[in-house]
């Protein structure tokens, strides 16, 4: 497998360092940036010549919301997949982030087995 070039979008320090060093361990990530707020992501994400493969965006962020990063990453002409992880899951926050390009969206307290599979599935579905 491949190694997924991600880029995390997490306010906490502590959740985004243990969130890399977990993927990074169990998962083919490789984390090429990070940001803790909407305008740091929308910004990166929007530079030219940026290769992405996949990025993890909490909803709720130091400033802005992980709403808009989902929307600014799906209308790049080359969409990395934009997933969400978040501790505010519900039902209807899910279906607005799957409205606005989200590709999924897990829970922090009970999905990150499901977030590390995913991974692993999709760098063996993209990388052959």
């Amino acid at each position: 497998m491949s190694h997924l070039k991600t880029y995390i979008v997490e306010d906490s320090l502590v959740i985004r360092e243990n969130l890399i060093a977990t993927l990074e361990e169990l998962a083919p990530i490789k984390v090429i940036g990070v940001a803790e707020d909407e305008s740091t992501a929308v910004q990166w994400l929007r530079q030219p010549g940026v290769a992405v493969d996949l990025v993890i965006i909490d909803i709720f962020l130091k400033t802005g919301s992980g709403l808009g990063v989902i929307q600014a990453g799906a209308e790049l002409s080359e969409a990395p997949k934009l997933v969400v992880l978040t501790n505010y899951a519900t039902q209807d926050m899910r279906r607005k982030c799957f409205q606005l390009g989200a590709d999924e969206v897990f829970d922090k307290s009970h999905d990150i087995d499901g977030l590390i599979q995913y991974c692993r599935q999709l760098s063996a579905d993209t990388k052959g």
